[in-house]
């Protein structure tokens, strides 16, 4: 599953669950097909798993950490940009961590219908979203 979010830790979109393993970056090439200029207009943080993203998609800016050379360290300066990057995009974490408060998204689901998953997802993320305004 795919989380997008706000600054503010508001969600902005949860793509459909995948059932077994799936990558973050294969999650996005379907949810978003590359043709469309889907983040042209926006800042963009992302994680190592979105190796090639800027080659795909165009954004206004696009903070991704440095990878680590095989077998050498990474130097200080990029550690320290890393972290950097990293304090920015907890803010995903977060808003990731708010839908896990509700139970039913914590504790093991036995359904056997993803889309009524997808859909108690939906309603657990309005439920957040709404929780972030009230307060």
């Amino acid at each position: 599953m795919l989380v997008i979010s706000s600054v503010a830790r508001t969600i902005l979109y949860i793509s459909r669950s995948y059932v077994g393993s799936a990558h973050d970056f294969g999650i996005l090439k379907d949810e978003f097909p590359p043709e469309k200029r889907w983040f042209a207009r926006f800042k963009i943080r992302l994680d190592l798993g979105f190796l090639g993203f800027s080659d795909l998609y165009p954004c206004k800016q696009l903070y991704i950490p440095i990878k680590k050379p095989k077998k050498q360290a990474l130097p200080l300066e990029a550690k320290e940009e890393n972290k950097a990057q990293a304090s920015q995009r907890v803010v995903v974490e977060h808003s990731i961590g708010g839908l896990k408060r509700y139970r039913v998204l914590s504790d093991r689901l036995r359904l056997r219908d993803p889309a009524l998953y997808d859909s108690i997802v939906g309603i657990c993320a309005g439920l957040w979203n709404f929780n972030l305004i009230t307060h």
